[in-house]
C-alpha cells in the first residue's frame, strides 16, 4: 500500500526523449494512428468504464456517437458506474474493460488498485501520440503517474473560472467583474454585493473541494517525503484560506448568512437557484453539467481571480485520461480509439462543444463552445490564466478531500486556524495510517 502514484511536480520537460521515443515526428498535422488501411472492415468489441458516473447520454454527446462514426465497425460499449455497481462489481461479474478513463483525481488510484494498468509507451510510439502537442502542464502530469511508464494519456481538461449573476449586480448597480481581476479586487467587489435588499444577498463564494484540490499555490495534500497530512504544517494553506474564503465573508452581513444556511458557505443552490450569491468560483465545465438551470438565469464569466504575487496564475488543470487496460484481448484497437480521441479532428469537435480540449493549439481552442448553447458567453475566460503546477498527488487524497473542505466554514466562522487544522491533520493522518493497514 505504500506504492504511491505522482512524483513532485518539478521541471520534467514534456520533450520526445523524455517519453522514451513516444512521440511523433516534428511535422505539424494531427496525431492520427500509424496505419489505417483496412480499417473499414476491421471489426472490435470494446467496453468502456468509468468511475465518473458520467450518463451514457453524456457519453454518446461528447464521445460515443463521434467513435461509431469513426469506427463503423466497433461496437463500443459504455457501461455507467453506479451507487451499487462499481468497478468491484463489475469485475467480480467478468466483465472485460478495455479502455478505462477518470480525471486525475481518481484515475490511477482506481487503475493501480484494481491491477488494470498498462505500460502503453510501445502503443503511443507506435501511434504518433505527440505530447509535445499538449499542454505542458497536463503533459507533465502522465509523467507524475509513473516515471518510466505511460498509463494513461489526457483527453480532455478543466479548470477553474468565476461566474456571476447580472441581475444581482444590475439591481445594485455595481460594475461586473472582469478579466485578469486578482482576489483582493474580486473581495472589494463582493463587499459591494453583500447587502440586504428584502433578503440577504452574498457576494463572493467558492467551491471548496474544486478550489482545495487545484488550489493555485499547488499545495499538496500530503508531504511526499513525511507521508502526512500537510493542512497544519503547510502555512500556505492559510494564506490560501484568508484571500479565497475569508477575504470575501468579512463583508458584513456574510457569516450570518452562513449561521442561516447551516454553517455553509453559498453554494450552487445559492447561485443557480436561490440567487442570492453574486459571484461564485467553479469549474469551468459546469454550465454542461447543469445546461437547464444555467440557461434559466442571467449569468456569464470572467477568469479566475489570481493572487497578485502571480497575476496571471489560474487553477491547476484537472485533465481526464484515458487509458488502455491490463485485461483488454484488443489493445491495438482500444488505442486506435484512444489515438483518435487526442486527433486534431476530434479534440476541435471537443472543444466546439464546450469540453476544454488538451492540445495545445489555437485554433482549437479559438473553437471552444462555438456551437454550445452558451456560445454568447465569456468561455474564453477558461483559458486566460495559465495552468499552476501540479503537485505531488498521493492515492490518499480522494480521502483527504472532504475532511480538508469542513474545515474551510468552520474556519470562515471562527478564524481559529490553529485548533482547526491541528485537528483536521491528526484526523487525516489517522486516515493515511488506517488506508495503508
Amino acid at each position: 500500500m505504500k506504492r504511491h502514484w505522482f512524483k513532485p511536480a518539478v521541471a520534467v520537460p514534456v520533450a520526445c526523449s523524455v517519453f522514451l521515443g513516444a512521440c511523433g515526428g516534428g511535422g505539424g498535422g494531427e496525431n492520427k494512428p500509424a496505419a489505417e488501411a483496412g480499417q473499414e472492415n476491421e471489426i472490435a468489441n470494446l467496453v468502456v468504464f468509468s468511475t465518473s458516473g458520467d450518463s451514457v447520454e453524456s457519453w454518446n454527446e461528447r464521445f460515443g456517437n463521434a467513435l461509431k462514426e469513426k469506427f463503423p465497425n466497433y461496437t463500443i460499449k459504455y457501461i455507467q458506474s453506479q451507487k451499487d455497481y462499481g468497478i468491484k462489481e463489475l469485475l467480480t461479474s467478468g466483465e472485460t474493460i478495455d479502455i478505462y478513463w477518470d480525471s486525475i483525481g481518481g484515475f490511477a488510484s482506481t487503475l493501480l488498485d484494481n491491477g488494470l494498468e498498462f505500460d502503453m509507451t510501445e502503443l503511443v510510439k507506435k501511434h504518433n501520440i505527440d505530447f509535445a502537442k499538449i499542454e505542458p502542464t497536463v503533459a507533465d502530469s502522465v509523467k507524475l503517474i509513473s516515471p518510466d511508464k505511460i498509463y494513461g494519456i489526457p483527453v480532455f481538461n478543466n479548470n477553474m473560472v468565476l461566474y456571476y449573476n447580472k441581475d444581482i449586480f444590475d439591481k445594485f448597480g455595481v460594475p461586473y467583474p472582469q478579466d485578469g481581476m486578482t482576489w483582493t479586487e474580486a473581495s472589494a467587489l463582493a463587499a459591494q454585493l453583500t447587502r440586504f435588499d428584502q433578503k440577504q444577498y452574498v457576494g463572493l463564494s467558492s467551491s471548496e473541494t474544486h478550489m482545495l484540490s487545484m488550489n493555485q499555490l499547488s499545495i499538496p495534500f500530503v508531504d511526499q517525503a513525511t507521508e502526512k497530512a500537510t493542512i497544519f504544517s503547510d502555512e500556505r494553506w492559510k494564506q490560501l484560506f484568508d484571500t479565497v474564503f475569508v477575504g470575501p465573508s468579512k463583508a458584513a452581513g456574510y457569516t450570518d448568512y452562513m449561521k442561516e444556511h447551516k454553517d455553509k458557505l453559498p453554494y450552487r443552490i445559492e447561485f443557480l437557484q436561490d440567487r442570492d450569491l453574486a459571484m461564485f468560483a467553479w469549474l469551468s465545465s459546469i454550465v454542461f453539467v447543469f445546461p437547464d438551470e444555467f440557461k434559466a438565469m442571467n449569468w456569464d464569466m470572467v477568469s479566475l481571480p489570481t493572487f497578485e504575487s502571480n497575476p496571471k496564475l489560474g487553477s491547476q488543470a484537472y485533465p481526464t485520461y484515458f487509458t488502455v487496460t491490463s485485461m483488454s484481448k484488443q489493445p491495438e484497437q482500444a488505442m486506435k480509439v484512444i489515438a483518435y480521441l487526442l486527433s486534431e479532428e476530434m479534440q476541435t469537435k471537443l472543444s466546439k462543444q464546450g469540453v476544454m480540449p488538451v492540445l495545445n493549439d489555437d485554433a482549437v481552442i479559438k473553437a471552444y463552445g462555438q456551437e454550445s448553447v452558451f456560445k454568447d458567453k465569456n468561455l474564453a475566460a477558461s483559458f486566460y490564466n495559465d495552468f499552476a503546477p501540479i503537485p505531488f498527488k498521493s492515492r490518499y487524497d480522494r480521502t483527504l478531500l472532504t475532511p480538508y473542505a469542513k474545515t474551510v466554514p468552520k474556519v470562515v466562522l471562527t478564524g481559529d486556524y490553529n485548533t482547526i487544522f491541528r485537528a483536521t491533520e491528526e484526523e487525516t493522518n489517522k486516515k493515511i495510517e488506517d488506508a495503508k493497514k
